[in-house]
């Protein structure tokens, strides 16, 4: 008796624990950005930090794009729910902007996705996969921006986690992540972001002999500059014609596509450099700081999850945003001082220049645009989720003045509601334009969906500079930036008018002879080994107004990236540049102007 029911027992056991490794089993996350084929859709990384991923978007500016298609492997056959995690960017009471479907093999799922408000699972329904290997397809119905981030089959009716730290953590264990990246890399320097100030970092430090690893998270390097973005460099070259016109552009018109001819020079110059390790597509995650000195970056790649760790005595934060500084507990300031903070006013611009009271107010971002003609009549559709944006603002393409920043919005923790904002106003802008019947045969030819920003962290240096440092024509002894470009700082426009558009902007310019920037404002005051170059440097926010162009950051990540190696050399960290080492330094600044 005794005897069977142990054995009745542990017959139990055995089916408990197969039905339930069965049903984990059984459980397949498809993470979007992994799709074999994107087709017409493509990887947006810009909003991992807010939303929990790279995910694939349908910017087809009004005409839907290309399947996007992949094939996964199911363990077992069996009945599977199905959701997808996904948002309706422009909630409302109009039919969503950005709708799709998914298509299982042969088999158009029923349901319409992209409604869900808010970044979210939505449920599609119940499937029955009869074979292990499965195609999946997503299916394009606008053409205006839906967006899915991953596709989860399970035999469980149970909803994944929403909460953005469950669901990072529910991620981790459906693929078996481990805790640390499995590679490890080690450089003399680690540059992470690959805008101008980290393209003339690397190759500065690289020309010096330093073994450096350039971080980048898009396919292209530039930044601001790049051919997604399209923004002209502006400023002077300084010290570094040479290393800068390897990089730089042409002044052609903001969103031209010539810009794709200095892209190419831009890449081939940085990957001539044998001693720069160049990892484009990879984002930065974390840096972690062990008694005031970054140990360790570790970057994921942006569509297939591959890790990486990356180790060396010294960093420089190119990312603009000041990520690195930010993860390794730099300090850092956001938003307008005061006007009393720094001594910064100037009575042509009152207020606007610097309040009395400190706020959150910064220059906004962009999303450059433009359309063209065609031989015929095009027609484009109605969107009215757009023009409560919009209004009756009319438009054809969309230079620097369009532009978007609110009190209330963040530039990084709101970077995506900023960009789909100004999505809106170019959207309906466009419609009202194609209501005269001269623009009948105008077509959207290009739409960034790339935010361009011009502000938002700024990590706190030895120095920070600022307004009073150009009003007082202040000579720096450890002066390695020179400029002459106005000061100019943007602002939204006040809407008196409700019809008028909040997306553009107006800017405040103060025409200056010569500046100079000093070295102690491209360093971290409390971390011990990190440089920063580009608009994250330490300043005021009226102090960044005119050194946030391109060649000026330019100039910052040629001075670092040289700052670099003669740490290298000593085996010191950047302050000692400064108090030790500042005659070799400005002696090496000073040889690049003869050098060819």
């Amino acid at each position: 008796m005794m005897k069977a029911m142990k054995k009745q027992i542990k017959y139990l056991i055995i089916i408990f624990l197969t039905v339930h490794i069965g049903v984990k089993a059984q459980d397949l996350l498809v993470e979007t950005e992994n799709f074999d084929k994107p087709g017409g859709w493509v990887v947006d990384p810009q909003f991992i930090e807010q939303m929990g991923s790279p995910y694939l978007m349908a910017h087809g500016m009004g005409e839907p794009v290309e399947n996007a298609s992949t094939k996964v492997k199911f363990n077992k056959k069996g009945t599977y729910h199905i959701w997808v995690r996904t948002m309706n960017w422009a909630k409302g009471n109009w039919e969503a902007p950005g709708r799709f479907q998914l298509k299982i093999d042969t088999l158009v799922q029923d349901k319409t996705l992209g409604l869900r408000s808010g970044w979210g699972w939505e449920y599609v329904g119940i499937t029955k996969i009869v074979k292990k290997h499965v195609s999946l397809e997503l299916i394009d119905l606008t053409g205006f921006n839906g967006r899915i981030d991953a596709i989860y089959f399970s035999t469980s009716q149970k909803e994944p986690p929403s909460s953005l730290k469950k669901l990072a953590s529910w991620r981790k264990d459906m693929h078996k992540e481990p805790v640390v990246p499995s590679i490890t890399k080690s450089f003399d320097l680690v540059v992470v972001g690959g805008g101008l100030a980290g393209c003339a970092a690397s190759i500065a430090a690289a020309e010096q002999g330093l073994k450096v690893a350039l971080i980048h998270d898009r396919s292209l390097l530039g930044g601001n500059a790049s051919s997604e973005i399209r923004v002209h460099t502006l400023g002077i070259y300084g010290n570094f014609e040479r290393i800068l016109k390897m990089i730089d552009t042409k002044h052609y018109p903001n969103g031209s596509p010539k810009a794709s001819l200095d892209q190419k020079k831009r890449d081939e110059n940085v990957k001539s450099y044998k001693n720069i390790s160049l990892f484009l597509n990879w984002r930065a995650y974390d840096a972690v700081n062990e008694n005031s000195s970054i140990k360790y970056v570790d970057a994921k790649h942006t569509s297939n999850g591959e890790r990486i760790r990356f180790s060396a005595p010294y960093f420089i934060d190119c990312t603009g945003d000041g990520w690195i500084g930010y993860w390794a507990g730099a300090k850092f300031s956001y938003g307008r001082e005061s006007v009393d903070t720094y001594n910064e006013n100037w009575d042509k611009w009152g207020e606007l220049w610097s309040p009395k009271k400190a706020d959150n107010a910064v220059m906004g971002s962009s999303v450059l645009w433009r359309s063209k003609e065609i031989d015929g009549i095009y027609n484009f559709p109605k969107v009215p989720w757009a023009m409560p944006v919009a209004k009756n603002h009319s438009a054809l393409n969309g230079e620097w003045q369009w532009e978007f920043s609110r009190n209330d919005l963040h530039q990084i923790d709101d970077a995506e509601e900023i960009r789909d904002h100004l999505l809106k106003a170019i959207y309906g802008s466009f419609y009202n334009a194609k209501q005269k019947n001269e623009n009948t045969n105008r077509k959207l030819e290009w739409v960034s969906y790339l935010v361009g920003k011009r502000e938002s962290r700024r990590l706190v240096g030895d120095h920070i500079f600022t307004f009073r440092d150009v009003l007082d024509n202040r000579k720096f002894p450890d002066a390695v930036v020179i400029e002459k470009r106005e000061i100019d700082v943007h602002y939204q426009i006040i809407l008196e008018d409700q019809n008028n558009p909040d997306f553009l902007s107006e800017a405040l310019f103060y025409e200056t002879p010569e500046y100079y920037i000093p070295y102690r404002s491209l360093y971290s005051k409390n971390i011990d080994n990190l440089f920063m170059a580009g608009r994250n440097f330490s300043c005021s926010h009226v102090g960044l107004g005119g050194p946030r162009v391109m060649l000026t950051t330019g100039q910052m990540g040629a001075a670092v990236g040289f700052a670099a190696s003669i740490c290298s050399k000593y085996k010191v960290n950047p302050r000692a540049i400064y108090t030790n080492y500042l005659n070799e330094y400005l002696n090496l600044i000073e040889n690049q102007k003869h050098s060819k």
